[in-house]
């Protein structure tokens, strides 16, 4: 097969979205392992090979299959019946769609690359955020350093705008904290979402942060709706993360914030 023939097929969809589909599945396996281990504070090395978190019993490789195990298993362990979490089964799914949503958009391509890391990132934030209401510095801090570093290998134009977009991001947030945390004397939005913002920035630069933040703030919304109707929520004063949200919406800015802001546009 020539050269020609390959960059036909990475940029086909009836090959890249497949190709990047089972790729994402497996990646969400591993997702699910450093979001569990964090949670659990457990060593991501030991032990080496994945286990029920109710016995301990190391899994076959039959257990460990993407989706497929789950379904297959009814949900539960085969050794001792304890009840498998379906958020293993969501982080494999919103992986396998993030994965091959962006095969879609710019088949097996560099900038594919580029974005399934960041898009690990930020599955990976958001889960533990639900769990435990905490965005690890790993991917914050660590996000916004890698993508300063990428932005900079393409120039200081690039670097620039990324400074920017970092500054912009985590700066207004920064300042909309301390002043909520004035005016009425508590938190309303955590540290690391700031610090998540400043990642963002980063990535999506200043003009991607407008519909990265509305995003965010409209799907918080609707989900703070529902989640607050539900039995045994404490309504109003229910909490809800919001660093999941941002990552979202840092998500479908990538996916489909251009397009959005060109069908904007034509209305003026």
């Amino acid at each position: 097969m020539n050269i020609s023939n390959l960059l036909v097929l990475q940029f086909s969809p009836y090959f890249a979205v497949p190709v990047a589909a089972v790729i994402g599945l497996v990646l969400g396996s591993f997702y699910n392992v450093c979001i569990y281990r964090y949670v659990a504070e457990v060593p991501m090395n030991k032990p080496r090979r994945s286990f029920c978190p109710a016995c301990s019993h190391t899994l076959s490789w039959f257990e460990n299959i993407p989706l497929i195990s789950y379904w297959v298993l009814g949900g539960r362990c085969r050794h001792c019946g304890a009840r498998i979490s379906p958020r293993y089964v969501l982080v494999e799914f919103v992986s396998m769609a993030w994965a091959a949503a962006l095969a879609f958009k710019m088949g097996l391509s560099l900038p594919w690359l580029v974005f399934m890391v960041f898009g690990g990132l930020f599955i990976v934030g958001s889960f533990i955020d639900f769990a435990i209401y905490i965005l690890p510095d790993r991917v914050t801090i660590g996000g916004t350093v890698l993508a300063l570093v990428i932005k900079g290998l393409f120039g200081w134009a690039a670097l620039k705008t990324a400074l920017l977009g970092a500054l912009l991001g985590g700066g207004i947030f920064w300042l909309l904290q301390q002043v909520y945390r004035i005016v009425r004397k508590e938190e309303g939005l955590g540290t690391g979402d700031v610090k998540l913002l400043f990642c963002i920035g980063a990535l999506v630069g200043p003009l991607g942060l407008p519909f990265t933040v509305l995003s965010a703030s409209i799907t918080a919304l609707m989900a703070s709706i529902i989640y607050m109707r539900l039995p045994g929520s404490r309504g109003m004063r229910t909490r809800i993360p919001f660093g999941p949200f941002l990552c979202l919406g840092a998500m479908l800015q990538i996916l489909v914030g251009r397009e959005v802001l060109a069908w904007y546009l034509t209305f003026y």
